[in-house]
């Protein structure tokens, strides 16, 4: 009778992988100092403070929280936010990601509401919303998207509404519900260079995320701007980004994102090395000259910082938080 191996459930080794044989073994301390361009100042101002209130009063979650993302002082004192749907547990494990993973119980059906409300009482012109992976779900949550964005369009009619969702299995259904709703900007990351999906991307598959995003543009044409992200820091090249970002166009995509990979724990993959602003600056260029309409790139970058610049907008926020955010 052959013993079944257990293997660890750790994202610095998905699968029970060896890792060092994508990433190689020179990689950096967890505990090591980051260079000086990653200082930031720590949230805590008076628009953080009722913002977070905010949230905890409608009992949602959001990206900024659960990712520990290093803008969310920044963000937050400029009264916008990315909310996340379809609760706070994903059913992937992604080696790059502080989202927890499990089996997901959260069932709310007025959840689209209490967003929508959310973002009629900040003011918001630009509403991002993404989610955790629902697999578990028939339709993988699109029913929910729906559902947020017509409230939001209900609620609060000038604001942009841009969607970060997951890959629906690749099934052209529950998008073909999301694109329907028609938000501003669909938003898809493929987050890594193909080479490494292996390692940080276990459920994820490089052409299938590119064929979201063509489908996206496809059933959305001109109503709808297409979007991606990916990081860098994992031990890819100038020219494997190049690359990639070549295949984003060729599906359609409009806007891109590039950032710095930030190790969220010790059970999270490394960090290979940390990328200088000036090759961000040299990877904003190449993508500029591929056409893509609006690109940012720098260490501090996340798909949904200042996602309020990379489209155009009729009318500025309105509300108390959005008018104190000048």
């Amino acid at each position: 009778m052959s013993t079944r191996l257990h293997v660890t459930r750790s994202r610095a080794n998905p699968g029970g992988m060896d890792v060092t044989k994508v990433l190689g073994t020179d990689t950096q301390p967890f505990r090591g100092r980051k260079p000086a361009w990653f200082k930031v100042p720590p949230p805590g101002g008076r628009k953080y403070r009722e913002l977070s209130q905010m949230i905890r009063d409608e009992e949602l979650h959001t990206v900024c929280q659960e990712a520990a993302c290093p803008n969310v002082g920044d963000c937050w004192e400029r009264g916008t936010a990315t909310f996340m749907i379809l609760g706070d547990t994903c059913t992937r494990r992604c080696g790059f990601c502080n989202v927890k993973t499990g089996k997901p119980t959260w069932n709310d059906p007025l959840e689209p509401l209490r967003v929508a409300r959310s973002v009629a009482r900040m003011g918001l012109r630009h509403a991002v919303i993404t989610s955790v992976d629902r697999d578990d779900l028939p339709d993988y949550g699109a029913g929910v998207w729906c559902g947020v964005i017509r409230s939001i369009r209900m609620q609060a009619p000038d604001c942009k509404v841009e969607c970060l969702t997951p890959d629906f299995r690749g099934e052209e259904m529950p998008l073909a519900k999301v694109i329907a709703e028609r938000p501003d900007v669909f938003n898809h990351n493929v987050e890594v260079v193909p080479r490494l999906y292996p390692v940080a991307r276990r459920g994820g598959a490089w052409k299938r995320s590119l064929r979201v995003l063509r489908n996206a543009k496809e059933m959305g044409g001109d109503d709808v701007t297409t979007k991606s992200g990916l990081m860098v820091g994992l031990g890819e090249t100038h020219e494997e980004l190049v690359d990639a970002f070549g295949d984003l166009r060729e599906h359609g995509v409009q806007v891109l994102t590039v950032g710095q990979y930030l190790r969220p724990s010790e059970r999270h993959l490394p960090v290979v090395r940390y990328w200088h602003p000036d090759e961000f600056k040299a990877l904003e260029t190449a993508a500029y000259e591929l056409g893509f309409d609006h690109i940012a790139a720098g260490p501090l970058v996340r798909s949904s910082y200042h996602a309020d610049e990379h489209i155009r907008h009729q009318q500025p926020g309105a509300g108390p938080l959005a008018a104190a955010a000048g």
